[in-house]
């Protein structure tokens, strides 16, 4: 049997928990700040190291947060949550439990439209969206051993649990892109998962074309990029069926994804939530979420992202120039804010994903570390719609606007850079252009038209870019045909 038609007797289910971290300044039930990069254990406390008597105090501002996010995925309030112990024993989990919320989670039964990239929707439901705190992290140090770093413990996330509506890698990967644009829009996260902010499991099994049973359970961790989830997820589904065809079985377990190997490694039995031994921690009290503080929550969501590429395609855009403007919200404002200003939409984009991210890619640099302005994009764009310079010469001058931030008026003026409209001059020059060229005119008085391109070319380069194109392509033709 081919790998194709291995592929096809089987359906794959995946689902995913996803956590994102809260941007809070300060940890989900203590005072101290939340920050990346600083030096180990620099900012810890009583109650996020678990000493004796330390209480807990929940964070407002990361319960807001939450509700936000879980408004965003369209999910329901409870009216009443509370936090749970979930027992568990690691080296980086000073309390040796983890305070998080498990049979009255904050937010259940919302869901997240994905667009996929073969094109449609996939809706995947949200079967719940809880607030808890984060461990600490191990690092392993081949002379030292396991050292345990606790600035993180104790930071506020957020875990997103779907259901188990995806079908591929490939549309896991879209939903967790979507997902992550949702929290970026929404304003709770960076979700940045070089530094953890964002981090995913998944679940998946396996199961025969057409059947509604679920398979063996697998639960996948240590997935750090949207590459890396997709490529886990293809071992992964391709491991499970090779062990069916085979006549093996699928063990439910957890696996670690080896990034260097390129595959999945046995970890541990799969948890079931009795093995956590929850029960409500008695040190916190449930909160009750006021319905009007909800509402007004819900109001102050900004535009998010399927809203945007909504509007972005009712301006012309094409659907996927849509999704690569809001894919990048830095590039989204700038856009939005070019459009405030008069710019055109098809015009600003084309610049914007073009020609800015080409120069940005080159230099391996974000919009942020630039010095363009929408203001300075937009007055370009105004120069080669009134004909004062071409194209070429936009796009020649455009890497210094982006440097320096310099006005783009004053520096055609300054270099002389302004286009050739007169006939007159630019008669002359095409003229002088023909005649250097003898061989390519008796080429087009031949017959071979292609010589045409060549000629106006040349006048473009004898021009430096600034002969009206139009008009260059005139002129040539008219000399041609004397």
């Amino acid at each position: 049997m081919s790998r194709t038609e291995a592929t096809t007797q089987f359906e794959t289910v995946i689902g995913l928990e996803v956590h994102v971290e809260l941007s809070t300044e300060t940890k989900m039930f203590c005072a101290c700040r939340v920050t990346f990069g600083e030096p180990p254990n620099t900012h810890v406390c009583p109650v996020c190291l678990g000493l004796p008597g330390a209480l807990p105090v929940p964070n407002r501002r990361a319960v807001e947060f939450a509700v936000r996010a879980a408004l965003a995925l369209h999910c329901e309030i409870a009216p009443v949550t509370k936090f749970d112990r979930k027992n568990y024993h690691y080296p980086d989990l000073p309390k040796g439990y983890q305070i998080s919320q498990y049979d009255r989670p904050l937010g259940t039964g919302g869901y997240l439209d994905v667009p996929l990239p073969e094109g449609g929707v996939r809706r995947v439901r949200i079967r719940r969206l809880h607030l808890e705190e984060d461990a600490g992290k191990s690092l392993h140090d081949p002379r030292l051993g396991t050292l345990v770093d606790l600035n993180r413990a104790g930071v506020p996330l957020i875990e997103i649990v779907s259901e188990p509506d995806l079908r591929s890698p490939e549309e896991a990967r879209a939903y967790l892109q979507e997902l992550r644009n949702v929290m970026l829009y929404a304003g709770v996260s960076d979700v940045k998962m070089e530094e953890g902010s964002l981090r995913c499991d998944a679940n998946i099994s396996i199961r025969p074309a057409g059947s509604r049973e679920f398979g063996a359970l697998v639960e996948i961790k240590n997935m750090n990029s949207f590459r890396s989830v997709k490529q886990a997820l293809e071992y992964e589904a391709e491991r499970q069926r090779a062990l069916v065809l085979s006549g093996e079985r699928v063990e439910r377990e957890t696996r670690h994804w080896n990034e260097r190997a390129g595959r999945t490694t046995p970890s541990r039995s799969k948890e079931e939530a009795h093995d956590y031994r929850y029960f409500p921690d008695p040190d916190l009290v449930p909160l009750r979420i006021d319905a009007e503080w909800v509402e007004s929550i819900r109001r102050s969501l900004p535009e998010l992202p399927a809203q945007r590429r909504a509007r972005y395609e009712g301006l012309g855009l094409s659907a996927y120039d849509a999704a690569v403007l809001v894919d990048e919200r830095p590039l989204a404002d700038f856009f939005d804010a070019c459009l405030a200003l008069g710019a055109d939409a098809k015009q600003a984009a084309n610049w914007l994903m073009v020609e800015l991210q080409g120069l940005l890619n080159e230099k391996g640099r974000e919009l942020s570390a630039t010095r363009l302005t929408p203001e300075g994009l937009v007055a370009l764009l105004r120069l080669i719609e009134e004909g004062t310079i071409t194209g070429r010469i936009a796009k020649e001058i455009f890497p210094e606007m982006v440097e320096s931030g310099a006005d783009p008026r004053s520096l055609v003026e300054a270099r002389g850079l302004s286009q050739i409209a007169d006939r007159e001059e630019l008669l002359r020059v095409v003229r002088e252009v023909l005649a250097q060229h003898p061989a390519a005119v008796e080429d087009y008085r031949k017959g071979k038209t292609n010589a045409l391109g060549f000629l106006v070319g040349q006048v473009m380069k004898a021009t430096r870019g600034r002969a009206n194109p139009g008009l260059a392509n005139e002129l040539v033709r008219r000399v041609l045909e004397e």
